[in-house]
């Protein structure tokens, strides 16, 4: 009995240690603010209010925001992992050009995993999701009168449309690699829905793959989805290269 209290004793002690730590809750708001700038700071080159070439330093970010230096820091080095933003010696940092070979070996692999999920869609093993399949049916094979014109609701749905068949098809370690990809493609990829034309061949690919992975045709999906994303990548590239080249122009350095 008496070990047992002394135990007891010992782990109310260290459960007391850890609730009084006083540094856990500063590093827990250190850590938010630093993904908040990060957020902020990749909204800003996906938008190109920050465009390849800018330069800038942490000062003028941390006043532009109302942060300390510490969170614009650590929100810069994250970035500059990522290949948008590199450190110049003794002046501050400048916004890299977008890296499309990268994007190009990610959408390779983005269209590896997302094929090899369509084909096992296909099989009708007890482990694929039907009801998720079902609910893409609900948003995507709608009459054209009943699509949606909210193109940045589209542009959810399409991210949604892709992720969703990865993950009915049942591997959750696919899932996460995916999940990955697609977290690094959507700073560009969000562009494909800034035009009308590219929502309604949006539904009307889509469409057909879904119709061809319900009917279990695998050879047929996987054509049509890399057919698909081929044609997204190309039109999200040239989007690119126009909206880098007006944000120049509005900022004076063409």
């Amino acid at each position: 009995m008496k070990g047992r209290n002394a135990a007891e004793q010992g782990e109310g002690r260290a459960a007391g240690t850890r609730r009084r730590d006083p540094a856990a809750p500063a590093l827990a708001e250190r850590r938010s603010r630093a993904a908040d700038v990060y957020a902020l700071l990749k909204r800003d080159i996906a938008d190109f209010r920050l465009v390849p070439g800018d330069r800038f330093t942490e000062g003028e970010i941390s006043d532009r925001l109302g942060v300390s230096r510490t969170p614009v820091r650590q929100a810069l080095f994250r970035l500059q992992q990522e290949g948008y933003v590199e450190v110049l010696f003794r002046a501050g940092w400048r916004v890299l050009p977008f890296d499309f070979k990268q994007f190009e070996q990610l959408y390779d692999l983005r269209l590896v995993l997302e094929s090899e999920a369509v084909r096992r869609l296909c099989t009708g093993s007890p482990r694929i999701d039907r009801g998720a399949l079902d609910g893409l049916a609900d948003i995507w094979l709608v009459a054209a009168a009943d699509r949606c014109q909210d193109m940045a609701q589209v542009g959810l749905w399409d991210e949604a449309f892709h992720c969703t068949l990865v993950r009915a098809a049942g591997n959750d370690e696919m899932t996460r690699v995916h999940g990955e990809i697609t977290e690094r493609i959507r700073i560009i990829r969000r562009l494909d829905f800034t035009q009308r034309p590219r929502v309604e061949a949006t539904y009307d690919e889509h469409a057909r793959i879904l119709r061809a992975v319900l009917a279990q045709r695998a050879d047929e999906a996987c054509r049509l989805l890399s057919a698909h994303i081929a044609s997204s990548q190309a039109e999200v590239r040239k989007i690119t290269l126009h909206e880098v080249y007006l944000a120049r122009q509005a900022h004076g350095m063409a």
